[in-house]
């Protein structure tokens, strides 16, 4: 695949899926996002913030008055792990084939420097990180059935690749990793499972890589919210890990059916075993090493 994202099979690969139908589909998604964008007087911008919006707190702010028992998830060094899923070009850059949706919410997180930060902080802690990456392959496209989501990741190319053992493209490709994380993605120590295929990590080897280093506690961030990210979430929940989210370094898609964010945010407080943002995470990060 180029940096234009188009998907690389030809018309005998039996996948149905062709450059012209994947340009034809993203500018549809792109444009729709655009549309919703605009009824709703919000601009969305590529810049980089440092930490979600005043107006993004005020918006997802956990209640005054809680209804449900609070917990907390508290760091063992040698226990404890970052897991970031899916912190590739097409969902965090303004290139990526989503962000006409997910821009707006990654804008007014901070998103992108949050995980960022994280990685940073892990590095520094000696915290052992690992990424739950999403690759589809020419195999992929040929399969009988798809949910929602799922038809739109197909439909639009992202995360292709031309196949498991080939990486001909993926250097700034939507598959490849932001530019400012290969510095710790690629620093020889970080673990990159096997991808997982629809949300989460039942289909790879996080948890059997989780496991092999003793590692019982998760810190959980990545794209996206309501997707792969709390899909994860529930898998590590029913795997026996105790997982605390980082809530801005995260973020979902805005569309006509609802606030994927809004959705995560909501489940995140009553599933999670600590809901943090990345101020607290990297100070605990600190004070954990």
């Amino acid at each position: 695949m180029d940096n234009d994202h188009t998907h690389h099979n030809d018309r005998a690969c039996g996948c149905d899926v062709t450059p012209e139908r994947v340009d034809m589909a993203r500018r549809r998604l792109m444009a729709g996002a655009a549309g919703a964008a605009a009824a709703g007087g919000v601009a969305v911008s590529g810049a980089a913030a440092m930490a979600a919006t005043p107006q993004a707190r005020a918006t997802y702010a956990d209640p005054a008055e809680p209804g449900l028992p609070q917990v907390d998830m508290e760091i063992a060094p040698g226990r404890t792990a970052l897991v970031v899923t899916d912190p590739q070009i097409d969902f965090l850059s303004e290139d990526g084939v989503t962000w006409g949706v997910v821009g707006e919410s990654v804008t007014e997180q901070g998103t992108v420097d949050n995980i960022e930060r994280l990685f940073a902080a892990a590095k520094a802690a000696d915290m052992p990180v690992f990424i739950s990456p999403h690759y589809y392959y020419p195999h992929d496209h040929r399969w009988d059935f798809e949910g929602t989501l799922e038809k739109t990741m197909h439909g639009i190319g992202m995360f292709d690749r031309p196949g498991p053992l080939n990486l001909e493209g993926f250097d700034g490709s939507g598959a490849d990793w932001m530019p400012q994380y290969k510095k710790y993605i690629e620093d020889g120590e970080t673990v990159i499972c096997s991808p997982h295929k629809v949300y989460s990590p039942a289909q790879n080897d996080l948890n059997l890589q989780l496991r092999k280093r003793g590692i019982d506690k998760v810190i959980l961030a990545g794209m996206s919210a309501n997707l792969c990210t709390q899909a994860h979430l529930y898998e590590l929940l029913e795997l026996g890990f105790e997982v605390a989210v980082v809530r801005d370094a995260t973020a979902g898609a805005k569309v006509p059916e609802g606030d994927g964010y809004l959705a995560a945010i909501i489940n995140f407080r009553m599933v999670a075993n600590g809901v943090w943002w990345t101020d607290d995470a990297v100070e605990r990060i600190a004070r954990g090493a």
